[in-house]
């Protein structure tokens, strides 16, 4: 653009002549006469200014896009950093290992106890109480697999288990017969929580969980999206 400007200044000093108005070769304009256009006297000066104008409108064009383009590109980046903070997700279960092992039964209702973790992103869930503590409020899916093992045929088999938010039971499952040796039972939901509610499995009295080589009883929750 510096160039574009020299170029048009070296044109116009070019055409000028020592002289005034009233110097030779050069006649006073007539007061009375209407003024010329300087673009229909000199049209290259006149195409050299409007290069420069335009420049400097493309320059100022690129330069508010460019800045507007920062914005955006910043307040992605909060966004997704806002993301990355919110991340919860845990999937635990009760035992692990090849040996057959039961919990239960009880004479009262027990909250289940996971002792092993296979993930526990933002520390959420609490191995030594069983609880999930809900950080952040929004929609959460959870899931809970449990299974267990009568020992043999004709012995009761019971499987009972209930998910409950602040103690209270929000989905149950019940397997309670002496026809299976062995069962297992799945609850899944979505769930609206709010910061500060407390998430657990508890174990119904009377009723017992075993895991095995091939059986793990299992616990799993993740944030689907947190509210804004």
């Amino acid at each position: 653009m510096r160039a574009v400007v020299l170029l048009c200044l070296l044109h116009a000093a070019s055409g000028m002549s020592a002289y005034n108005w009233e110097g030779p070769g050069r006649a006073a304009p007539d007061p009375l006469t209407k003024p010329v256009s300087a673009c229909s006297v000199d049209k290259l000066s006149c195409e050299c200014c409007t290069m420069v104008r335009e420049t400097n409108r493309l320059q100022t064009y690129f330069d508010t896009t460019l800045t507007n383009l920062e914005k955006e590109l910043d307040k992605a980046n909060q966004g997704f950093k806002a993301l990355q903070d919110r991340r919860v997700a845990f999937s635990v279960s009760l035992y692990t290992g090849d040996n057959f092992k039961c919990l239960g039964p009880f004479g009262v209702d027990t909250i289940v106890p996971y002792q092993h973790s296979f993930l526990n992103l933002g520390m959420a869930y609490n191995m030594a109480s069983g609880i999930f503590s809900v950080t952040y409020s929004g929609v959460y899916s959870l899931a809970v697999t449990s299974f267990s093992d009568a020992g043999s045929p004709g012995n009761t088999l019971a499987v009972c288990t209930s998910l409950q938010v602040n103690g209270q039971i929000v989905a149950g499952s019940r397997e309670l017969n002496r026809k299976d040796q062995e069962d297992s039972t799945t609850i899944a939901v979505a769930l609206k929580l709010k910061a500060g509610d407390s998430v657990s499995v508890k174990l119904t009295k009377g009723c017992f969980l075993c895991d095995d080589s091939n059986h793990y009883n299992t616990f799993s929750a993740f944030l689907l999206y947190a509210d804004a």
